[in-house]
């Protein structure tokens, strides 16, 4: 770790500030000698791996598959539609000739998909090709555009404007092999947060998460606790601390309005929620009837999944594109705000979640794309009946052990 300017005993993003995750990023290069001992180990030239699947910002490992005489594949983690704008963004960093308030196309997005540089994180809008997150991002995403073929986390009938944006973008093959999450387990009636929602009244409460690695700002927090109070609705909240204090750390009242966490005990309109809470669980149940997300793919796959509408905060990574597209293109959801530096006042939180809360077009939208959800993963012998990822598995499975891809 030292070797790359990180912590001693840093293997992964969780617990390393912002300014460093780059260099985690830069760090896994060096896996590359490791990677090749190991298939020299367990496998001998006669006889190489079927296929080597990596994540998509390790592009290294294609070209180490390919001298191994065996078949790269990148894994996409994240959404088609996502994705394939962080990919054409990075690539070509077209934001360089806009102004802030300009609307602009991307390469390979039709023409009427307008995007802005508010939407990109700061190193994003920073980038001009010689930094150090362009040195990572643009050579590794080139040579995972160059590998056999694409697994994402994602549903054909779910995404077919994003899959199809991607599949010409990339031109390899893409297989929708999603949603790549586990099923919500059986409530524990012995969880807290599901004994309060148990109290409460069906699809009447909004649901807070931003994920393990993310956070807001200060100013953000009390505006929004502010908000959530005066819209009166029934609320669990998975805090942590804002931006620029210990994500892991404690809470202080300072971040909080005054008397806050007794009032909304008092009146039974809230919980607070320290570092975890089981997510999958909280969105399955009745009484939950909104999420506000950060918008990272699994959680909206996970909230959609089971037909709860989203309010969304982006905060890195595609998110901001992964919001795009499901406020503009899909109606499931409502933008909050954007980022660490977006406005936000109680007011336009009261509103906000109110009319998320209230149902309507919104609901029954994240309703049909819930069935589509499980549909694709559901297998049926006695009807013959496959959904479109089994199927999309099926035919990777096939067109690889057969060599059809190299």
């Amino acid at each position: 770790a030292a070797d790359h300017g990180l912590p001693n005993g840093v293997e992964n993003t969780e617990k390393v500030p912002l300014p460093l995750v780059i260099n985690v990023f830069h760090s896994t290069k060096s896996l590359e000698p490791h990677l090749r001992n190991f298939i020299s180990s367990h496998f001998s030239p006669s006889k190489p791996p079927v296929c080597i699947i990596f994540d998509v910002f390790l592009g290294w490992v294609d070209p180490v598959a390919r001298s191994f005489g065996s078949t790269g594949i990148a894994f996409v983690t994240g959404g088609a539609y996502g994705y394939a704008a962080y990919i054409s963004i990075w690539n070509e960093l077209p934001h360089r000739n806009f102004d802030d308030d300009e609307d602009f196309p991307l390469p390979g997005f039709p023409e009427n998909h307008r995007f802005r540089r508010s939407q990109f994180h700061r190193y994003l809008r920073a980038a001009d090709g010689s930094d150090n997150w362009s040195l990572f991002f643009q050579p590794q995403l080139r040579l995972s555009m160059s590998c056999s073929g694409w697994l994402c986390n994602t549903v054909e009938e779910f995404e077919p404007l994003g899959l199809e944006i991607l599949r010409n973008y990339v031109k390899v093959p893409v297989w929708a092999i999603g949603p790549l999450i586990p099923e919500p387990k059986s409530s524990s009636s012995r969880d807290k947060c599901i004994q309060w929602l148990n109290s409460q009244k069906p699809a009447s409460v909004l649901y807070i998460s931003f994920g393990s690695q993310n956070t807001i700002s200060p100013i953000q927090m009390m505006e929004l606790a502010l908000g959530l109070e005066l819209s009166k609705k029934p609320f669990v909240w998975v805090i942590r601390p804002p931006f620029g204090f210990d994500i892991n750390g404690e809470i202080r009242p300072e971040w909080l309005p005054e008397g806050f966490q007794d009032r909304i005990m008092k009146n039974k309109q809230g919980m607070l929620v320290h570092k975890w809470a089981p997510q999958m669980e909280i969105l399955a149940h009745e009484s939950t009837g909104a999420f506000l997300t950060h918008c990272g793919w699994n959680s909206v796959l996970e909230g959609l999944r089971e037909g709860v509408p989203l309010i969304t905060w982006p905060l890195a990574a595609e998110q901001a594109y992964n919001s795009k597209m499901l406020v503009e293109e899909m109606g499931v959801a409502l933008e909050l705000t954007r980022g660490l530096e977006g406005e936000l006042s109680k007011e336009e939180v009261k509103r906000v979640v109110e009319l998320v809360l209230g149902g309507g077009e919104i609901k029954k939208k994240a309703v049909e794309v819930g069935k589509k959800l499980k549909e694709a993963v559901k297998v049926d012998d006695k009807l013959g009946f496959k959904g479109s990822s089994i199927k999309a598995m099926d035919d990777f499975i096939d067109r690889v052990v057969s060599g059809r891809l190299n």
